[in-house]
């Protein structure tokens, strides 16, 4: 699932700042809020105290702009049914059928303890830095700070690498939708003109568009784009369905498992597919009852029900319409002779290149607001306006370096995906519960211990066969 409406990222909802160069008199870190009027207290100990219970974060939040529970659902839903859905059908094929159905609702099962974890360690961490809300970056560096004492150094290390993976998520989504603009257009233009242009020349054609794109520096002004591209994939997905479930293949002519060289790029793909955690601590930091973002039910069980559900369904059954000649986006399957399919094709390619300005957005939002505080304010708009049109060209760079969009996606979700999505989460809640609260025979420090090694076995094996794959692109 990775798409621009993914990583709504911190700097829109939390202004909260965590800064541990600031010192209390007596030497100790101390954490403090810019934004509000909540003191912040010293930490120097992971141990809980009596007085833990008496702060509230929730109570001293801003719900002024607050989001309902309805609200935040569809916003979790927005984010997480993407593009990546359309890439359903080829992680079934990798996986094989019932193989890969099966899967597919276990991942999602992990994504989502995942999330959980990573709230819940957020909703503690809050009360015991006296925080009236974190960020994921944020929280990643506090479970540090208070964590085990030959740990704390790691603190703004902790939180530097998640802002750089999300960054990084950001722009390499954005590589991936060139090469899918590029893809989709070039098959309708082949097809009226009857020519066989290489599809890298089209990702040179979408630059001047891109680098338009990429300038837009305020939120408000990205909306009528998100508008148009919601209701151009929202037409286009209904017409994809309507094809999906027309002459559906009997199950006896796919395979039920597929080849053990394919299950990494089906566990990268449905990872790039499901995984969203970068847009869930915003969403649950807007919530005017964020105590209602876990339990059960509750609005982060009911949305990733119905997304793992509906990644099931179109994944089966996009592969049992294709088969083996499903590709990386299932919208690339359609008959281009049909001029519903090529009105599908372009629909798609519109609402994804507009698309691209919001996860461009995010990303550069990242990236720049680090490097902000070391260019001078006299050459701040310069350098910003470099940076963004640097980093275009760096996406379609790297679109025209791979301009397939299988192993694309397999490698961007087992390297980034796999860390962000599910090796973070586990780390910042062994972390943050190290001092007497790993449970019975410290449980969560197995859980979460294996948790790790699977992310770590998909960074590998899924970052090895997909480069494989790449590879075999120039051969």
């Amino acid at each position: 699932m990775c798409n621009g409406r993914k990583y709504i990222v911190k700097r829109e909802y939390v202004r909260y700042v965590m800064d541990e160069k600031q010192k209390e008199p007596d030497g100790k870190n101390r954490m403090e809020n810019f934004s509000s009027t909540v003191t912040i207290t010293s930490v120097d100990t992971g141990v809980y105290n009596d007085k833990d219970d008496l702060y509230d974060p929730f109570d001293h939040r801003d719900k002024k702009h607050a989001t309902s529970d309805g609200g935040s659902l569809a916003h979790l839903l927005k984010a997480s049914l993407g593009t990546g859905i359309l890439a359903m059908p080829s992680a079934i094929k990798n996986g094989g059928l019932l193989f890969g159905a099966i899967c597919t609702i276990l991942i999602g099962i992990l994504c989502a303890h995942c999330v959980h974890i990573l709230v819940r360690s957020s909703q503690v961490l809050c009360k015991r830095t006296r925080t009236p809300m974190m960020s994921f970056a944020q929280t990643a560096g506090a479970a540090f700070r208070i964590g085990p004492k030959p740990l704390r150094h790691l603190a703004k290390f902790a939180e530097s690498f998640v802002d750089a993976a999300i960054g990084a998520t950001c722009i390499s989504g954005s590589c991936v939708y060139v090469v899918f603009i590029s893809t989709s257009i070039k098959q309708v233009a082949d097809y009226h003109t009857g020519t066989d242009i290489s599809v890298r020349l089209y990702m040179l054609m979408l630059v001047p568009a891109l680098l338009a794109l990429g300038q837009i520096r305020n939120l408000k002004h990205l909306v009528p784009f998100s508008v148009i591209a919601n209701i151009s994939i929202m037409v286009g997905f209904a017409i994809t369905l309507y094809y999906l479930f027309q002459d559906i293949k009997p199950i006896s002519s796919v395979n039920l498992i597929a080849s053990p060289g394919q299950l990494p790029k089906f566990f990268a793909t449905v990872l790039f597919a499901i995984e969203g955690i970068g847009a869930v601590m915003p969403v649950e930091n807007s919530m005017r009852t964020p105590e209602h973002f876990l339990g059960c039910p509750s609005v982060l069980n009911i949305a990733m029900t119905t997304v793992v559900a509906l990644y099931a369904v179109i994944g089966v059954f996009g592969y049992l319409k294709y088969g083996e000649l499903t590709l990386g986006s299932v919208t690339l399957n359609l008959d281009t002779t049909d001029v519903l399919s090529q009105a599908v094709k372009l629909l798609i390619a519109l609402a994804i290149l507009f698309t691209y300005g919001l996860q461009y957005y995010i990303g550069i939002d990242v990236i720049w607001g680090a490097l902000r505080v070391r260019v001078s304010k006299k050459f701040q708009g310069i350098a910003e306006t470099l940076l963004r049109i640097f980093l275009v060209i760096v996406t379609v760079i790297f679109a025209i370096a791979i301009p397939d969009l299988e192993p694309f996606i397999s490698l961007i979700g087992s390297v980034l995906f796999s860390i962000l999505g599910i090796a973070v989460p586990a780390i910042v809640e062994t972390v943050s519960c190290w001092d007497n609260h790993l449970g019975t025979y410290r449980w969560r420090l197995w859980k979460n211990g294996t948790l790790v090694v699977l992310a770590l076995l998909a960074l590998v094996f899924g970052s090895w066969v997909s480069m494989v794959e790449i590879i075999k692109l120039y051969e």
